[in-house]
């Protein structure tokens, strides 16, 4: 099953991560911040697909210096606010504020983005986390270098990882 999509961008001598470091460590951090019963299950989508959610929460940080790239995560909003009352232990039956899922879905992509930066060459810094409730939108001079399309609770969930052209 492909659920991992990269590109290898030939013309370029930019180093990019590996699709299964970035897989294995995209569902460590899920791991720690969900639980053990939380697993994210493949997807597969074809390749150059959109996101497919309706309602979508996104994220992205940014990694410079050593190594260069953008790192994004996209939710389905019901996952962005199942994730946002797990890690915040909001009772099931409260509403999960706006600010508490941008919070949530913005300490996801920078435990990931993180990760994805330990793994680069260095020594390089991440930006802040910068949350949106709608698709990422990606400038024109980048590539995706690495895309993880999962599911969890039946869900969309979508990892990608940029570098520039």
């Amino acid at each position: 099953m492909n659920v991992l999509t990269f590109f290898d961008p030939s013309s370029a001598d930019l180093e990019t991560p590996d699709p299964e470091d970035v897989r294995m460590l995209t569902e460590d951090v899920w791991l720690a911040l969900l639980g053990e019963d939380e697993v994210l299950l493949p997807r597969l989508v074809p390749p150059g697909s959109p996101f497919d959610a309706a309602g979508v929460w996104s994220a992205t940080v940014t990694v410079t210096g050593g190594w260069q790239g953008v790192v994004t995560v996209e939710l389905d909003e019901d996952v962005a606010r199942q994730l946002t009352g797990t890690m915040l232990d909001i009772p099931g039956t409260e509403t999960v504020a706006d600010g508490d899922v941008a919070d949530a879905v913005g300490e996801l992509v920078n435990m990931v983005g993180g990760n994805v930066k330990s793994l680069m060459p260095g020594p390089s810094t991440l930006s802040l986390p910068a949350v949106a409730a709608g698709r990422a939108a990606f400038p024109s001079d980048v590539t995706e270098a690495c895309r993880l399309d999962l599911a969890w609770r039946g869900a969309p969930v979508r990892v990608s990882v940029h570098i520039p052209q």
